[in-house]
């Protein structure tokens, strides 16, 4: 698959990963929070979730074969040597975080706040820094177009 396609499936998927969380951030939290109504956030993350987490996944694969593509190949991957390297290993660094929180609050968080809108504080917390974590991974991946970091 040529370079280019790649990039585009990427940035498309990063649109939806990153536009779906910034969504949820400036449109769904502050009423949910305003109301300590936590069904509006697991409504949307019901509705979200197919989309997003297919972006996601389309996300790393493309991410993964642009990698290779810029000869950062997985032996390379955190050696933080060459600009590439380090925007690649920082993203996968990013990334890693990202499934750390994905994990607790699928498994953790959620259950809890399906019963108790006592949870909407740590949620709150899980959605700001997987935001904003998909926020840096979009300022680090534009370094790529520069050479690196």
């Amino acid at each position: 698959m040529s370079h280019h396609l790649l990039l585009i499936i990427h940035l498309l998927s990063a649109a939806i990963w990153v536009g779906g969380h910034l969504l949820l951030v400036f449109g769904f939290l502050p009423q949910a929070l305003k109301e300590k109504n936590q069904i509006i956030i697991l409504d949307y993350e019901r509705k979200y979730e197919p989309v997003g987490m297919t972006a996601l996944v389309l996300l790393v694969i493309t991410g993964i074969l642009m990698a290779y593509k810029y000869g950062v190949s997985i032996e390379y991957w955190f050696q933080f040597e060459t600009p590439i390297e380090k925007v690649v290993s920082t993203k996968l660094a990013l990334l890693l975080l990202t499934v750390l929180f994905a994990l607790s609050a699928q498994f953790r968080v959620l259950p809890k706040l399906e019963k108790n809108a006592e949870k909407l504080p740590e949620m709150t917390f899980h959605i700001l820094s997987v935001t904003i974590i998909g926020v840096l991974m979009v300022v680090f991946g534009s370094f790529v177009r520069y050479g690196g970091l």
